[in-house]
């Protein structure tokens, strides 16, 4: 079936799932994108830019590397997209204006960086870091840490040299920023005045990377929508609801046939949080907050489910003790509470 004669509005989820990404009629132009965009331009203008990175539909919002281009993901150009990615995700990343702006000024900085080859300046790797360092699979963050800017969730900007200038970046072209204000007395200052040095440098210059390969390109992708988010949702497993479900169900289970439960297992977790918190805290050397974060989410679950036990409290106690132990113990090691 032709791309022109596939209405998604009129398909029903299973239908909508089964087509492939590069069969979805789908564009920037006529969007709330395109709107989105134009203002990033404007933006651009107003600071005196020429460089103005095109933009297209990708799996996901990134800058590939080294390609002065931006991709957007492509379920934000129709809203029965972004209704199934809410669905499937519990969020749709950059799907409001605010956020959007906010992605594509990040993303602007990747383009700008790339376009005109500014991380091989000798200043740049004494400011941000060498470009050459490897990403790693997850990164760790100070949360009050004044050598960064604060701008995407997560610190990211400490995630990366690169990430650490499009951030910076970014903050620096919001105009509704005043950031020699806000950032007066952090050390991050010196980069904000640093890229608007950079860019008053090259402002008025061509661009020495005019155009870029544009990868994972929506219109090329053969996955359906189905494969899509059946990885997309295993790689993102932590951030659902039910991530420790299956988990809690073992060990709040009753352990022999007819046994009544008596035993709430969000009231066992909440009695003993503190004693399991210092205790994991203790022995893995992991920040309390993180700690306490995970064992708030499990409180939380068992509310949900309703778990109940018939088992000693004693061995309850112990077996959450572990489990939250082993899933810091991974964290520490891998940056995910997952075991891959």
């Amino acid at each position: 079936m032709a791309k022109a004669d596939i209405n998604i509005s009129g398909l029903n989820e299973e239908e909508l799932l089964n087509l492939r990404i590069s069969q979805l009629p789908l564009s920037i132009e006529g969007t709330w994108l395109q709107a989105c965009i134009q203002q990033l331009y404007s933006e651009l203008d107003e600071r005196d830019i020429g460089f103005k990175p095109s933009c297209y539909l990708a799996d996901e919002w990134l800058t590939p590397d080294n390609e002065p281009v931006i991709g957007i993901p492509f379920f934000l150009a129709h809203p029965v997209l972004m209704k199934l990615e809410k669905k499937m995700m519990l969020d749709v990343e950059g799907g409001t204006r605010t956020w959007c702006m906010k992605l594509l000024r990040h993303e602007t900085g990747h383009a700008i960086n790339y376009a005109y080859k500014l991380y091989r300046r000798k200043k740049w790797r004494e400011i941000f870091g060498p470009f050459s360092q490897e990403y790693a699979d997850t990164y760790r963050f100070r949360p009050y840490s004044k050598n960064f800017v604060i701008h995407l969730q997560d610190h990211y900007a400490q995630c990366h040299p690169d990430e650490d200038f499009a951030e910076t970046f970014a903050v620096w072209l919001n105009p509704r920023i005043n950031w020699k204000k806000q950032y007066r007395g952090w050390r991050a200052i010196n980069k904000l005045k640093y890229v608007e040095d950079i860019i008053e440098d090259i402002k008025n210059k061509p661009p020495l990377v005019k155009r870029g390969k544009k990868y994972w390109e929506a219109s090329r992708m053969k996955s359906t929508l189905r494969s899509y988010y059946k990885k997309k949702r295993y790689i993102n497993a932590e951030n659902f609801p039910d991530f420790h479900d299956a988990n809690l169900k073992k060990i709040f289970a009753c352990e022999n046939p007819g046994e009544e439960p008596v035993l709430g297992a969000a009231d066992v977790v909440k009695r003993h949080k503190k004693e399991i918190l210092n205790n994991v805290a203790r022995w893995t050397g992991e920040k309390k907050y993180i700690i306490n974060d995970l064992l708030s989410a499990i409180y939380e679950r068992c509310r949900s489910l309703n778990l109940c036990t018939a088992r000693e409290e004693v061995r309850v106690i112990s077996e959450i003790s572990v489990y939250v132990a082993t899933l810091v113990m991974n964290y520490l090691y891998t940056g995910s509470f997952r075991k891959e």
